[in-house]
């Protein structure tokens, strides 16, 4: 019996230049519900750049991306988002829980404070990603993989339809590597997954696809890597 899953991203015909020098061509990718897709593809292939026009925090030169939900078109999807660098200066006088915060602020309502299920949710996201003790902990005392444990928990609070991922094992020691792929796999049960990685390996078992990109696309196999 053949499976037909619900598409949520459909991205056609994208291109982008940099100083005129392409940097995606023509780039045709349909995203399904629960999809993992990984993306991998050498270093300047158009990676993050992808990642960054579905955010809409990049337009592209030409072609579109479509967001749907329950088989309709919808202007946007709730997507949450671990970028590939630290996104926030450290300077800034913000705690790991203010952080954390940010990521509701899209459905907080003018000048109301956070209500008490949206507190809970902050702190259930400080727990998955073990740093409760760091709550009140200016972010600009915290380590590279501290801070990578406090941004995946502000992608996540929002409990997003979509999670963009780019290079998420950056920074993080081995034994929250090994918690994070946990992670992954649950959130992977309700909500469609996109990961970014030069290096593969142990994301490879959990992508239901993967695509290699290098301006252009191609979907390959695990034995193709």
């Amino acid at each position: 019996m053949l499976l037909i899953r619900d598409k949520r991203i459909e991205v056609a015909g994208v291109s982008l230049q940099y100083d005129r020098t392409p940097v995606l061509e023509n780039i045709d990718l349909t995203v399904y519900d629960k999809d993992f897709l990984a993306i991998t593809g050498p270093n300047g292939g158009g990676k993050t750049t992808l990642l960054r026009i579905i955010l809409g925090l990049l337009p592209p030169l030409s072609g579109t991306v479509s967001f749907y939900r329950n088989g309709l078109e919808v202007p946007y999807l709730n997507m949450g988002y671990l970028p590939q660098k630290n996104a926030i200066d450290s300077r800034f006088p913000l705690t790991v829980s203010e952080v954390i915060f940010s990521g509701l602020m899209g459905e907080k309502r003018f000048l109301k404070p956070f209500t008490p299920e949206q507190r809970l949710r902050v702190e259930e996201a400080l727990s998955l990603v073990g740093l409760e003790r760091f709550a009140e902990r200016p972010i600009g005392k915290l380590s590279g993989g501290q801070m990578q444990r406090a941004l995946l928990a502000r992608a996540l609070v929002s409990r997003p339809e979509i999670l963009l991922l780019d290079e998420p094992s950056s920074y993080v020691d081995q034994e929250f590597e090994e918690r994070m792929y946990e992670i992954f796999r649950e959130i992977n049960k309700t909500t469609t997954v996109i990961l970014v990685s030069h290096e593969l390996n142990r994301m490879e078992e959990m992508a239901t696809r993967i695509v290699r990109i290098n301006r252009s696309i191609r979907e390959i196999n695990n034995r193709e890597l």
